[in-house]
């Protein structure tokens, strides 16, 4: 997890790390992280915009999400590496392959999908298990 390790960066470099329990942060020990980037259709609408995050903030509800991070792209310096283009992101906290699998399948899981897949143009998925 990346949180991580900038938190470790942080602390070696004489910068105060956040705390696990800051409401900005929140570090679990989890197996799975799903991430997801989401472009919007109508990328200047305020309201597809509010519409999905809360969809996304609706998604903490299913009891096998074990954490989660909604997102927009951060006002960081223009670099290469950085990808911006996106929309909205959410990330999710699962403690195995197989409760990730009951996510997919949950229905606050299908009535998201059913109820925002209109407002995205794209959506891509990174998911990642820890090493």
């Amino acid at each position: 997890m990346a949180a991580a390790g900038t938190i470790g960066l942080a602390a070696g470099a004489g910068i105060s790390p956040l705390k696990a329990s800051s409401p900005q942060i929140m570090i679990k020990d989890t197996f799975l992280v799903h991430h997801v980037f989401f472009w919007l259709k109508n990328p200047d609408s305020q309201e597809d915009l509010a519409a999905l995050l809360e969809g996304i903030r609706g998604l903490g509800a299913i009891p096998e999400v074990q954490g989660v991070h909604v997102g927009v792209p951060a006002d960081t310096e223009e670099r290469d590496v950085v990808e911006n283009s996106y929309h909205a992101s959410e990330i999710l906290l699962f403690n195995s392959l197989e409760d990730q699998a009951k996510y997919q399948e949950h229905p606050l899981h299908q009535k998201f999908i059913a109820d925002h897949s209109d407002r995205w143009a794209k959506v891509t998925v990174f998911d990642s298990v820890k090493a």
